[in-house]
């Protein structure tokens, strides 16, 4: 498992070009950036702010096209390895370690560069806020490295993301990866169109209701399916749920899932730290579900449930592991 961890702030860290990124769901460089052609389809993403983590997935593409890049560089060594101080006189410094001159002034040209974007969306995990700077730089092949794009021990990372306080299971990126590398990258974005259509189905079959809190304005219900969207070209009869954005967003993490042997809640210990979550353990849904409903319940539950049971009443060992969203 390649893994990268790549700068996103809300301004250039470095002196340069700035890009129309969404964390999410695209992530853009160019050919200057170090490691720039290293990143491939299949690799998982890491982004940060430089203050903290943001989330991780799966690449599933890489467009590439031409463009230019203005480059700044140090007026004494010439190197464009330069940052902007915002409290600081003189306003640049030079990190070339041979180096170090401080000025105002920075050298700029315009150069050819290769572009680069990330398309990674399918598998998106939101972890905002659980790692902190510190501990992502250390989790680095190269701890002191400047670089935007870095190097992850991606078995370290995982162990941090996935134990203790708020731990979060990465399965999911497993399964995105599996796809992505067997060549399915194209249907899962392009299984995407007809969402709007899925929803509204699912309106009318089950009216402004969450299916694990209730009543709810149609405004904040999602289509959330049960199944796996990168193993299907459409969206599934019997495939959805409508359910409230926060418990739609634990349930593609796992954090919630429905027990195919009761039909009620089961959410991790660690979300039910959370009175608002605690309190749904447990409880039954609040729509029925059919026979197709039920078989999609099951894969959800042994994708994040599976590692931890002995059996699960009514699985088909036959049917493909999925990834939900």
């Amino acid at each position: 498992m390649t893994a990268w961890l790549m700068y996103l702030g809300e301004d250039p860290k470095r002196v340069g070009q700035g890009y129309d990124d969404h964390p999410s769901t695209h992530y853009s460089w160019n050919s200057r950036v170090p490691n720039s052609a290293t990143v491939a389809v299949g690799d998982t993403i890491v982004l940060w702010d430089g203050k903290t983590l943001l989330g991780l997935s799966v690449i599933e593409d890489i467009k590439t096209g031409t463009g230019t890049a203005d480059v700044s560089s140090c007026p004494k060594c010439g190197k464009a390895d330069i940052a902007e101080r915002k409290t600081m006189t003189p306003k640049y410094r030079c990190w070339t370690e041979s180096c170090k001159f401080e000025f105002d002034n920075r050298h700029v040209a315009t150069v050819d560069v290769t572009t680069y974007r990330s398309q990674h969306e399918a598998g998106w995990i939101d972890l905002r806020g659980q790692v902190t700077a510190p501990e992502l730089r250390a989790l680095c092949e190269q701890p002191k490295s400047q670089n935007a794009l870095r190097r992850l021990r991606w078995d370290d990372f995982r162990t941090r993301v996935e134990t203790g306080k708020n731990a979060t299971s990465l399965n999911i990126v497993d399964k995105a990866r599996k796809v992505i590398t067997g060549g399915h990258s194209e249907r899962m974005v392009r299984v995407r169109k007809g969402q709007a259509v899925f929803r509204a189905s699912l309106l009318d079959s089950f009216g402004e209701v969450c299916a694990f809190t209730g009543p709810m304005p149609a405004a904040v219900l999602d289509a959330a399916h049960l199944y796996s969207y990168a193993a299907k070209q459409e969206h599934a009869e019997s495939g959805g749920l409508l359910l409230r954005k926060d418990v739609h967003r634990l349930f593609d993490l796992g954090q919630i899932a429905i027990d195919p042997t009761t039909f009620t809640l089961d959410v991790t210990a660690e979300t039910r730290a959370y009175p608002v979550y605690d309190k749904l353990h447990g409880q039954p849904l609040t729509v029925a579900l059919d026979k197709k409903h039920q078989k999609w319940v099951r894969e959800h539950w042994a994708m994040h449930r599976a590692q931890n049971q002995a059996t699960i009443p009514g699985q088909n060992t036959g049917t493909q592991t999925t990834l939900t969203v």
